[in-house]
Formats: structure tokens, sequence, C-alpha cells
């Protein structure tokens, strides 16, 4: 096990010296001590003795600067974790789980089959070496049916999605009136996950004759779409905005935003 799992003391000193890396010199110790849920006053006396071991430096001002020193510890103790990692979810994960996936084709228990990603879906298939992910068969299965897969090696190769927001109009703004709908008509695939947010976005979608795949739920039914590979539309009222892009952006989603708004 990595010496920064085996004691708070060494995690809580690894998770500073990568706030400091992050955020240097102006580090507030208010918010590290948010972050890691423990005291302003513990931050403090974990950084002096970061800089009495010479992994960060000061100018006495609470400005911080991670050293060289600090920078080999933390990579030699990033690298440490990587290893761990990659350990446990190939020797020890991935031996012990099964996940379900749909047959392509009909498959005997013991058979190893590849496993691929399509349209947010696990799919089995026949063995290919070209391709990474792989895993052993639990039982039989007809084509089309699910199947569990164990003894899991490789990783699977997934495109994260990406999810367009279409921005309409609250109503005390002219709601779907004001919204341009050759335009959203021009966005809105015949195939793909499309959502609605608010009342307004939904009538503008039934304007051009498309009922949304979810309605209720859609700001996390486009993200849980992306985490799995599909891409997705929201069409959402104005006021809504602000919380999807934070939503996005905390959870590190690709994103592009177009106002359909009527101007003049």
């Amino acid at each position: 096990m990595p010496n920064v799992l085996q004691s708070r003391r060494d995690s809580s000193r690894f998770q500073i010296l990568v706030e400091i890396a992050a955020h240097q010199p102006n580090v507030r110790q208010k918010e590290v001590a948010d972050k890691l849920g423990v005291t302003p006053q513990a931050i403090s006396e974990y950084i002096k003795e970061l800089v009495a071991d010479g992994l960060v430096e000061t100018d006495g001002r609470m400005r911080y600067r991670i050293t060289k020193r600090g920078v080999e510890w933390l990579l030699e103790s990033a690298a440490e974790l990587k290893r761990y990692a990659r350990v446990v979810m190939e020797e020890i994960i991935n031996h012990v789980s099964v996940w379900p996936a749909i047959a392509r084709h009909d498959i005997s228990e013991g058979e190893r089959v590849t496993l691929e990603m399509e349209d947010g879906l696990l799919y089995a298939t026949h063995y290919r070496p070209d391709v990474e992910a792989s895993g052993i068969a639990i039982s039989d299965a007809s084509r089309g049916e699910d199947v569990g897969v164990s003894d899991l090696r490789g990783l699977i190769s997934l495109d994260e999605g990406k999810i367009k927001i279409c921005k309409v109009p609250r109503i005390q703004l002219g709601g779907s009136r004001r919204v341009d709908l050759e335009a959203l008509a021009r966005l809105i695939p015949e195939k793909g996950l499309v959502g609605a947010l608010g009342i307004e976005a939904l009538i503008s979608l039934r304007k051009i004759g498309r009922e949304p795949d979810v309605f209720f739920g859609s700001k996390e039914a486009v993200v849980e779409a992306a985490y799995h590979g599909v891409s997705s539309i929201i069409v959402s009222v104005d006021e809504q905005i602000p919380g999807i892009l934070n939503r996005l952006e905390s959870e590190g989603i690709k994103y592009e935003l177009v106002d359909l708004t009527l101007t003049g």
C-alpha cells in the first residue's frame, strides 16, 4: 500500500501539497481546510511541517510555493498511487466483479469475449486481440441476451459524450414565441438524446414536431449519458442555464451553449 494511504497525516500532507501546487502562491488555508475536512489550525500546523521538511517555502506573508523537493515527493507519491490503483483494478476488482453486457452473437460459458461500448451500452462480441478490453462469459447467452462477464482485462475504450445546450427565453421574456424555431430545428438531430428543461423549452420542441426524450430529470440524464459516451442536446429556459453550466463544469463535461432567443 502506498505510504500516503497508510496514515491520515501522510494523506493530508499529500493533499495539501496538491492544493499548494495548483493554487500557489495565493493559497487560502481555510479553503484547503474545508476540502480536507479539518480545521484551519490543523492546516497551519501541517504547512509548518512541510516548510520545516523543505517541501514548501514561504515568504512569511501567507504566500506558499512548493519546492523542487516537494514536487519530487509529490510525483513519487502519485506514481505509487497510480501503481496501486492499477493493481486494484486489474488484479483484484476485475477478477471478482461481474459486468453485464449485451451478447452480439451466441456465447458459451467460459468463452473469452471482447467488450466494446456503442451508444452508451456495453456489448460482448467474438474475441479480437486488437481490442484491449476483454473478459470471460460466466454463462451461455443467445444473441441479444444479457450476459455476465468477469475476469476483465484492459480498459474499455470510451469517448466522452458532448452536450449542446440550447437556451430559450423564460415566459416573462416571450417564452417559445421568442425562440428561433428554424435554428432549433437545424440543431435537433433525428436520432440522439434530447432533453427539455422548463415548459418554455418543452413547447419550443413541440412547435418543431419533436417530443423530448427526457423532461423530468433531464439535467441528470444528459450528464449520465455523457459519462457513457452518448452526446445529447438539452433545450433549457434561460433561468436554468447557470445551474446546468455549474454542474457540467464541476463534472468536467464538454459543452456548447447556443442562444436561440430572437433579437429585435
